[in-house]
């Protein structure tokens, strides 16, 4: 590495040297700083469509860097502890469909808990690899799915040596974390990589008192969302592999999907993200917990809301809690999740992260306010108050194990056939469904179609949830194998 230390930030400084060189564009964007587009500047600032440009030599180019992007790649792995760390511009979607694309290809098999991200489920479609589920424990108060037991992937390992990784998330969206350390371990042994999905744990690299890093626990890959609690813009991401991955190769499959217009706003966001959490995210995430902790302590004095913990931890199941997500189990308070995600956007204009069927997520992270806060915890004991009933035919069960029949690759490719919902029952799903967020498939191609899941997707469609995935806008019906 050049003499660059984390106070540097790479491409942000050469952006701002090609900010005072006055160059004349006749190359793309369009807009050409913004002249072309007042509405544009209008929107977003001068400032910042002025340095919306394409790659050229004095700012590098994201696909071969050799220049201020390699240097701000080699600050990134050195601040996260990875052997190397790659910009992503198309969100952690695309690190981790690159994390699976990395190690997997058609018919090999791959180790991983069902209540992944979609995009997990899209790389196998993408890549042909068979999903060998570990499905989760469920909490049958909180209705969530817990992460995945040590036992559990040492069973999958057990039945399927000849897979080639595990994938876990960690930690989930609750933040419910696995026993990393472990599974890393036994994967290892018998020789498969490890996969992380850590969109929800970019501050576990720099906080005191949380849980393990990926990195740290040994993993091969890992996928850090750094624009969620690390305070890059909308889409940025990095992705960090360990020594035994070969950099080069990644960065071959990465290319494969990946823009070659990377986005010079994205980039300066990680940039100057990454240089402000290694400066200062210790003090700031110390100070992110004190939030969410005294949030968690006042949602608890009121009526029909629990505000869980680390009270959750068994060891296994749950090994750890990430404390820094402030979530909320609403059931006893008579609402579904979703409903008070409603009403408080709705009644209170607070926007919250995401409601389900018995829980919502405040996500709390470096640019929260303590008066933001109290605003939040006072807006729940009016729900409380306002809105709270008696808990009847509220649905409690979020996780149902699926029935794998055929490869997700296969069955989004076979031929298929439309059919009303209710008619579907039995059928093989050819088509994803979802509820965003979290964006954890009800249904995945390759997938039976059961009645508990349609009576699901009804009950979602109910309570007002965010349904996504199949081609019907409507979801009165769904693509299935035909004749199968």
């Amino acid at each position: 590495m050049k003499n660059l230390s984390q106070e540097n930030a790479p491409i942000y400084e050469a952006l701002e040297r090609f900010r005072r060189m006055r160059i004349v564009p006749f190359d793309v964007p369009g807009h050409k700083h913004g002249r072309g587009n007042k509405e544009l500047v209008e929107l977003l600032g001068e400032r910042c469509v002025s340095i919306d440009v394409n790659s050229m030599k004095p700012l590098d180019n994201l696909c071969h860097p050799v220049s201020v992007i390699k240097d701000a790649e080699q600050l990134a792995a050195e601040a996260f502890h990875a052997s190397h760390a790659f910009l992503m511009v198309g969100g952690t979607t695309s690190s981790v469909q690159a994390m699976v694309l990395s190690c997997c290809k058609k018919g090999d098999k791959i180790i991983l808990p069902r209540n992944v991200h979609r995009s997990v489920i899209n790389a196998l479609v993408l890549c042909g690899a068979i999903p060998i589920y570990v499905n989760p424990d469920v909490d049958h108060n909180l209705g969530i799915s817990l992460g995945m037991k040590v036992s559990q992937v040492e069973m999958a390992i057990q039945k399927h040596p000849d897979a080639v990784a595990v994938f876990v998330n960690n930690p989930t969206y609750y933040g419910i974390c696995s026993d990393l350390r472990s599974i890393v371990k036994k994967a290892h042994a018998h020789g498969m990589k490890v996969l992380v999905d850590e969109a929800h744990g970019t501050h576990f690299y720099f906080g005191e008192n949380l849980p393990v890093s990926a990195m740290e626990a040994g993993a091969d890959m890992a996928s850090v969302s750094m624009h969620k609690s690390g305070g890059s813009l909308t889409q940025s991401s990095f992705l960090l592999v360990g020594p035994s991955m070969h950099a080069g190769y990644v960065r071959q499959i990465i290319n494969l999907t990946q823009t070659t217009s990377g986005s010079y706003l994205l980039l300066s966001s990680l940039d100057i993200s990454r240089r402000n959490l290694a400066l200062r995210g210790r003090e700031t995430f110390e100070k992110v917990m004190e939030l969410a902790e005294y949030a968690r302590s006042e949602i608890n004095e009121i009526p029909g809301f629990y505000a869980f913990s680390k009270e959750l931890i068994n060891g296994d199941s749950v090994f750890d809690f990430d404390v820094t997500k402030l979530s909320v189990h609403t059931l006893e308070v008579g609402l579904a999740g979703i409903e008070v995600y409603d009403l408080l956007r709705d009644e209170y204009d607070i926007q919250i992260e995401f409601g389900d069927f018995g829980n919502v997520l405040a996500y709390l992270s470096i640019g929260d306010r303590k008066r933001d806060v109290e605003r939040l915890v006072s807006a729940l004991s009016e729900i409380s108050r306002r809105f709270g009933k008696e808990k009847v035919d509220l649905l409690e069960q979020e996780y149902i194990p699926p029935l794998v029949a055929v490869s997700p690759q296969d069955a989004f490719y076979a031929p298929k056939e439309a059919l009303p919902l209710e008619h579907c029952v039995g059928r093989i799903c050819s088509e994803f469904v979802m509820c965003y967020p979290p964006g954890i498939p009800l249904l995945a191609p390759g997938e039976q179609v059961t009645q508990a899941i349609v009576e699901h997707i009804v009950y979602a469609k109910e309570k007002g949830c965010t349904l996504t995935g199949p081609e019907d806008e409507e979801i009165r019906q769904l693509n299935v194998l035909k004749g199968v």
